[in-house]
């Protein structure tokens, strides 16, 4: 006799029951933006509910976060001064290391990540040193390199280099274990596509590229195979994460890289994803919270074991609530 397999679909308790799936407020990653310059939240005009924040508020953002049970951020920076050797990026006192130093002051259990790129810092915008028009992969790692140990040294537990420059990890991961630091992670933006999806995202961090674009360093989003290779790469110069990026659109991608390797898998729902859910949502054409719920599931069906999206507040409070 055929089976019904409708049998165990016909209530909310026995759906729940045989859940294969779930996902929870410790598996989500709340990326945040800081501004050097800055005093008061700066909402983002393309990101709606989302603002550039002052470091002297990220306490308080962070007792929240951390009381919503998230379980990390990720920081990227907004610096006052940019050159074209992005300086700034390894000082000290520079934005996100006074961010990392206020959050850890603040709530000391709460995981803090940091993006390890140049092209906030950069008067061209571009993830590296440039060579005429183009990026020079070997002049770049040093610069890398000094941003993870300055953020280590302010006390970050992951960095989260995402310049995509060929072995970028296995630079960061020497270099760190020279200064001592071994027990800081490397996250590696290891499957990360030119993608039209981060659209939003250059406005909120002040990075669009002056000329060109970064599909010289960043996958062609035709290319599985070619991805495949690049985490296979970070996996053997030291990643502790690997992340693909975008989500949604390459949970094709995520599906590989579990099958690939035991390392935890992050996949990042970037602006440009949250940014149509929160339009359609405001006109009244998808249902917010449940269409967020969904894609979160999604991304853990497909192997993500962390999911890094701008929509964790939220989410976070509907998944506790349920």
């Amino acid at each position: 006799m055929p089976n019904r397999l409708r049998r165990m679909r016909r209530t909310d308790s026995l759906r729940a029951l045989v859940r294969e799936t779930h996902v929870q407020a410790s598996d989500l990653i709340y990326p945040i933006f800081v501004r050097e310059a800055q005093t008061e939240p700066e909402p983002i005009a393309s990101m709606p509910g989302q603002s550039r924040l002052p470091v002297s508020m990220l306490a308080e953002e962070a007792k929240k976060i951390q009381g919503l049970g998230i379980g990390a951020v990720l920081l990227f920076g907004l610096p006052t001064h940019k050159d074209d050797r992005a300086r700034s990026s390894g000082d000290p006192r520079g934005v996100v290391q006074k961010a990392i130093r206020a959050i850890k002051a603040a709530t000391p259990n709460l995981v803090v990540m940091t993006d390890v790129c140049v092209c906030a810092y950069m008067t061209h915008g571009h993830c590296g040193v440039l060579n005429g028009h183009e990026v020079d992969n070997d002049a770049t790692l040093p610069l890398l390199a000094n941003m993870a140990i300055s953020h280590a040294e302010a006390g970050a537990d992951v960095v989260a280099p995402s310049a995509m420059m060929d072995q970028q990890v296995g630079a960061i991961r020497t270099a760190l274990n020279q200064k001592g630091h071994h027990d800081t992670a490397i996250m590696a933006y290891s499957a990360k596509f030119s993608s039209a999806f981060y659209g939003p995202f250059r406005e909120a961090a002040d990075s669009a590229p002056s000329f060109g674009d970064r599909a010289s360093y960043q996958h062609d989003y035709a290319n599985a195979r070619h991805a495949r290779r690049e985490l296979l790469q970070d996996v053997e110069e030291g990643a502790d994460i690997l992340m693909v990026k975008p989500g949604i659109a390459y949970l094709d991608i995520v599906l590989r890289a579990r099958e690939l390797s035991d390392l935890p898998i992050a996949a990042y729902a970037v602006s440009g994803e949250y940014s149509m859910i929160k339009a359609a949502a405001e006109r009244g054409w998808l249902d917010e919270k449940k269409i967020v719920l969904e894609t979160l599931t999604a991304f853990r069906r497909a192997g993500a074991d962390l999911v890094i999206t701008y929509h964790a507040k939220e989410a976070a409070a509907w998944l506790n609530n349920n």
